[in-house]
């Protein structure tokens, strides 16, 4: 927040606001799934699915990224091709939704279909960047921190949903690591944010 007054004109005007929404998201999943006394269905079988919540905050996690990625990056084509991508993403999202109910089910498909996407983008903002000629140093961009922290995360993020997906017989002894291996996936990914919002400078941002 500190250093929110930097960036408040930028296309990253918003990044505050979902990160407070990425932090009540979490708070209440916790307090849904193990607090009785705070349910979405009244239905004892499903008193502790939260997973709407998470379900709709994918959704906005994506479409917020694909929109700052798509004002940064200069190239007209590209620009087009994320709006279209945006879109694509947001209907798989629907038709996932009339398939499996959101309510009680994971948007898995849409999950993995927004994190390609992602990583899409991400490949075409680093191409440009690597690529631009500039006096201003990437480590001072904040920008190129925040994509090498989704990076880091979506890489990983869709290839286990993947295999949970297909279900494959990979064996227990490398299951177990799954959860350990998103976990510190997250934690990278948050840490760049920060290294970003700590040596960032406005005049490198692009």
């Amino acid at each position: 927040m500190i250093k929110y007054r930097s960036y408040f004109d930028t296309p990253l005007k918003y990044f505050p606001m979902l990160i407070i929404y990425t932090f009540f998201t979490e708070l209440l999943g916790v307090i849904i799934k193990y607090n009785n006394n705070f349910v979405f269905f009244s239905d004892g079988r499903y008193s502790w699915h939260n997973v709407i919540i998470y379900n709709i905050y994918q959704i906005v996690f994506f479409l917020f990224f694909f929109e700052v990625f798509r004002k940064v990056i200069k190239q007209h084509g590209i620009k087009k091709q994320i709006r279209y991508l945006s879109i694509f993403c947001l209907f798989t999202y629907i038709v996932n939704a009339i398939i499996y109910n959101p309510l009680h089910n994971q948007t898995t498909y849409g999950h993995i279909i927004g994190s390609f996407i992602l990583l899409y983008i991400l490949a075409l903002y680093f191409r440009e960047k690597h690529m631009e000629k500039t006096p201003y140093s990437l480590k001072h961009n904040l920008l190129f921190w925040i994509g090498s922290g989704l990076l880091v995360f979506y890489s990983i993020f869709p290839m286990i949903s993947i295999i949970y997906l297909l279900n494959l017989n990979i064996g227990i002894g490398i299951q177990i690591y799954f959860r350990p291996l998103l976990l510190t996936s997250i934690l990278l990914m948050y840490s760049l944010i920060i290294i970003g919002l700590l040596v960032g400078k406005r005049k490198a941002f692009r």
